[in-house]
């Protein structure tokens, strides 16, 4: 039996040993490293199943789908894969049929995966099966993102409530709250919270942030910058992160003193041209404009008659 891996597609399947339950007086093989603190949940097991093994639920209550929410779940799978999975049973060699997952199961399809997570259930005992993984997680050591999708998948699919969860996990019903809502935050923001990159910290405070572009570039700085929760939180609340790169402010033209723009007026008279004079904080310039070469040399032989000659001999040589 291989280890089981954490991180990313996981959901309840970090809370149920690989392989099927054995039958009672049948000595099981040992468990993997991953498995040992689990508890035994009767009637399912783990498993990766290819997507072509799996029939649709006859039963399925639900007759429309969504294409949009569909595309949506379908673009997050391939960013962080599948968070939840499926629950299926049996149906005969090497085929399986769904029980709960069908938007999961189309969008992971429509991502292009070949196989993916499942409960594979023998039993038709919901609250035994919903007891044992409560149980299971109160034991196991989640990430963030691993604990938010099975609170989900509990709440969805097995029908536990907020108030089941908080007493049977030891936590409370706040805390409860808080990991789901890290499940709405933008994918490539939950791919550095499960790489560690960010802390649930972070993801918390940019849980404030109402809109995702805000949060990808506030994580985004987190990382760039090191930054503390503190840092973020107060970012966050003097609004900071709301709007995108600070435009850049355009150049105030500085008021031409009377002086200058009288000296400059005279220049113009003098050399028949435009002159413009500027004084900035440590320096200044002259700007005499001309539309020629002929007039050029005009402009400067009024200036400096020696140096307009000059000129003129270098061109006759």
């Amino acid at each position: 039996m291989s280890q089981q891996r954490r991180g990313l597609g996981k959901g309840l399947a970090a809370l149920i040993p690989n392989g099927p339950v054995h039958e009672p007086g049948v000595v099981p093989p040992p468990a993997p490293p991953g498995d040992r603190d689990l508890v035994p949940v009767a009637g399912a097991h783990f498993q990766e199943i290819l997507i072509s093994q799996i029939l649709p639920n006859p039963r399925q209550p639900r007759d429309i789908f969504d294409d949009d929410r569909i595309k949506e779940l379908s673009e997050s799978i391939v960013e962080v894969g599948l968070l939840q999975p499926i629950v299926v049973r049996a149906a005969g060699r090497d085929k399986f049929e769904l029980i709960m997952g069908e938007r999961r199961w189309r969008a992971s399809k429509l991502a292009g995966l070949e196989r993916i997570p499942a409960i594979v259930r023998t039993t038709s005992d919901d609250e035994m099966l919903r007891e044992a993984l409560i149980e299971n997680l109160q034991r196991e050591q989640l990430n963030a993102l691993e604990e938010g999708a099975a609170y989900r998948q509990l709440l969805d699919d097995f029908g536990a409530t907020h108030e089941q969860l908080a007493k049977k996990v030891g936590r409370s019903r706040s805390h409860i709250t808080n990991v789901l809502r890290l499940l709405n935050l933008p994918a490539n923001v939950q791919v550095r919270l499960a790489a560690g990159t960010i802390t649930p910290g972070h993801a918390r405070a940019l849980l404030a942030l109402g809109d995702p572009a805000a949060q990808e570039r506030l994580a985004d700085r987190i990382v760039a910058e090191g930054m503390t929760v503190r840092t973020v939180e107060e970012i966050v609340s003097m609004g900071e992160a709301t709007a995108g790169p600070a435009p850049r402010k355009p150049r105030v033209k500085q008021p031409t003193a009377p002086a200058l723009r009288t000296l400059a007026d005279r220049l113009s008279d003098h050399f028949e041209t435009k002159v413009k004079v500027d004084l900035g904080r440590r320096k200044g310039r002259i700007v005499v404009e001309f539309s020629t070469i002929d007039d050029l040399e005009r402009i400067i032989g009024t200036m400096a008659p020696d140096a307009a000659n000059q000129m003129r001999g270098l061109e006759g040589d």
